[in-house]
C-alpha cells in the first residue's frame, strides 16, 4: 500500500455499510449503483476488508481508476445518495419547440374554423399554419400530435368516425352474453 495520504478518505458507519452491502447482494439495483456501492465498500478505511488503493479497486472491479476516485470524492463531498445515484439532467437534450405560449396558439388555431375547402384541421394543415403565422420556424407533425395528445385535444369530430353510430347485433352486450362457442366439432 501507498503511504500517500488521500485527500478524500471514505469512512463508512455500520448502517451505511449495511445498506451498501444490501445493494450489492440484492442485485435488483441498476448496475452502476451496485458498482459504486462496491467501490465505497472496498475503499472504506475503517473496515478490515476495505481500505484498498484506487488502482487495486479498479483492477478488482474492472473499471477505470478515475471512476473510483470520482465515486470516493462524490461520497465525501456530497454524501451517499449522490455517490450512488446518477445525476439528474438539468435540461432536456433537445429544447421543446413549443412552450406554453406556442401551445396556446396551437389550440387557438385548432378551435378556429378549418381552412377553405377543408372539413377539419389535419396535422399537416396545422404544421403549415404554425409556420405560416411565424409562430415557429419549423415544426414536425409528430411534435404537433404529441402536444395535442398531451393536452387531450382530439382533432377528429365525433360524427366523423369510420364506424357508424349505434351497435350492431353482433357487437351488442346481450348477444355476447347469450352466445356460446360450439364445442365438440
Amino acid at each position: 500500500m501507498n503511504n500517500r495520504i488521500r485527500k478524500y478518505t471514505v469512512h463508512l458507519t455500520a448502517e451505511v455499510r449495511e445498506r451498501l452491502e444490501a445493494i450489492t447482494r440484492n442485485g435488483s439495483a441498476p448496475a452502476k449503483k451496485i458498482q459504486h456501492a462496491r467501490v465505497l465498500l472496498l475503499s472504506d478505511a475503517q473496515h478490515p476488508k476495505g481500505g484498498y488503493q484506487d488502482r487495486e479497486i479498479a483492477a478488482l472491479l474492472g473499471i477505470h481508476v478515475n471512476t473510483v476516485a470520482r465515486v470516493r470524492t462524490c461520497f465525501v463531498q456530497q454524501g451517499e445518495a449522490a455517490a450512488l445515484e446518477r445525476k439528474a439532467r438539468a435540461t432536456p437534450p433537445v429544447p421543446a419547440k413549443l412552450g406554453g405560449h406556442g401551445e396556446a396558439l396551437l389550440v387557438a388555431i385548432c378551435c378556429s374554423p378549418a381552412p377553405e375547402g377543408q372539413r377539419r384541421w389535419t396535422l399537416s394543415l396545422l404544421q403549415e399554419e404554425m409556420v405560416g403565422r411565424k409562430i415557429v420556424t419549423s415544426i414536425s407533425r409528430e411534435t404537433i400530435r404529441q402536444t395535442l395528445k398531451k393536452m387531450s385535444y382530439n382533432l377528429g369530430e365525433p360524427s366523423g368516425s369510420v364506424s357508424p353510430r349505434g351497435t350492431r347485433p353482433a357487437s351488442s352486450r346481450r348477444w355476447k352474453k347469450c352466445w356460446t362457442p360450439m364445442r365438440g366439432r
